[in-house]
């Protein structure tokens, strides 16, 4: 089975977590393709393939004889889906040699421009897969679980030598919850790659730094008739707050290395308001600098609005993998060796985000992120190719060749 294939299939289940439910796993619904997924792999060959309480899916291939002594390796993807477009009912339309050009979504009509999309261009020929515009594909990150578990499909038909391989599919990566109640320990791998990233030959190992702040504004309400110097209009301070932020360091601003402050929420009435934020860098000192800001500004409104008016909390979220590849960089001199073996050349960028990786390599499983041939995830018009899929499971299978010798 090709690992577009199982695409198609894992798409249809409704894996959306939910960031707001306080559980684990975020959604009940996350256990149906995690259940599905177990039978698959056991009957791939992996017996002791099973999910936990939490919705995790672990599951070992044993080595290989004369394998055995090497590096036991793991290979990660995620189940659940992000919230920016509906995951429900996803209809994943086939374009068989797919022309290059102009992509109308059947239920809605939408168009995916090239000149919007200029990497369409580079598709052409191939089988292009999308949503019928309704819902995102679900490719983020079900390719990725797809090529892993075609992988070792294909290693098992083949009878590849491979040491021992550790397969784990996780929950609610799209909530930053991924790696929370990861069992590391049991995984038994010795280090691993997470399949979650872009364009087949992407490797990532240089994340950001990332935390979030929630703003809290408390106003004081009186007669607007009667408010002169009296009413503190709690959703003015908020635009306040936010106007003291530099223009220039916005998503919409910023890329590469640029940092940002991200306003993700916002609401409120005379008497209180709120705003969500979620601050990045890739420079940790740079990071810290934007969570001092945001004091700052709240400590001048106080100083003019009165204590108390503004307050601001903290959290941290993940931090940069970058120091914790490093002393194991044979991971990524691996992946690209794996990726020119596959016939491409390695794309190595700093990540605007994070993945569960990011994570796990700060607990102790170094973890370098590879691409899964997907391109706008997060949204309706969320695409990928069989033949992109098809290269980063070879690219895959090298890899499990390259730490087998």
């Amino acid at each position: 089975m090709r690992a577009y294939e199982r695409l198609l299939n894992y798409v249809r289940v409704h894996t959306t977590s939910d960031e707001n439910s306080g559980t684990h796993p975020s959604a009940e619904r996350e256990f149906d393709l995690a259940r599905q997924l177990v039978e698959e792999m056991k009957a791939l060959g992996m017996e002791d393939a099973h999910v936990d309480e939490h919705c995790y899916v672990y599951g070992t291939l044993p080595a290989t004889p004369g394998c055995e002594d090497q590096h036991a390796l793991g290979l990660i993807a995620h189940m659940d889906t992000a919230d920016d477009a509906s995951g429900e009912n996803v209809q994943p339309v086939v374009w068989e040699n797919y022309n290059g050009g102009d992509v109308t979504l059947p239920a809605t009509g939408m168009v995916m421009k090239p000149s919007v999309f200029p990497f369409l261009t580079s598709m052409k020929g191939e089988t292009l897969i999308t949503s019928d515009g309704t819902t995102l594909l679900g490719a983020d990150d079900k390719a990725g679980i797809a090529e892993i578990l075609t992988a070792v499909e294909t290693i098992q038909e083949k009878g590849l030598p491979h040491g021992k391989l550790c397969i784990a599919f996780t929950p609610d990566e799209e909530i930053g919850e991924g790696a929370e109640l990861f069992d590391i320990p049991g995984f038994g791998a010795d280090f691993a790659y997470t399949v979650d990233g872009g364009d087949a030959g992407s490797i990532e190992y240089e994340n950001f730094n990332a935390a979030s702040a929630t703003v809290t504004i408390r106003g004081f309400s009186v007669h607007p008739g009667t408010a002169k110097d009296t009413m503190i209009n709690a959703s003015n301070v908020a635009m306040e707050f936010h106007g003291a932020l530099p223009v220039t360091a916005r998503p919409e601003t910023t890329e590469g290395r640029q940092g940002f402050y991200h306003l993700c929420q916002m609401y409120g009435d005379v008497t209180t308001a709120k705003l969500g934020y979620i601050l990045r860098d890739h420079d940790a000192t740079k990071l810290q600098f934007k969570k001092d800001n945001m004091l700052d500004i709240a400590e001048f409104l106080n100083g003019k609005y009165g204590e108390g008016t503004v307050t601001v909390e903290i959290k941290d979220s993940y931090r940069n993998m970058l120091e914790k590849i490093k002393p194991h960089f044979h991971l990524v001199e691996t992946a690209r060796k794996a990726t020119r073996m596959a016939g491409l050349e390695p794309e190595e960028i700093p990540v605007r985000g994070g993945t569960d990786g990011a994570m796990l390599s700060w607990k102790g499983l170094p973890c370098p992120n590879l691409g899964t041939g997907g391109f706008n995830f997060h949204g309706v018009c969320e695409c990928i190719t069989a033949e992109r899929m098809d290269r980063c499971t070879e690219i895959l299978l090298n890899i499990i060749s390259l730490y087998a010798e």
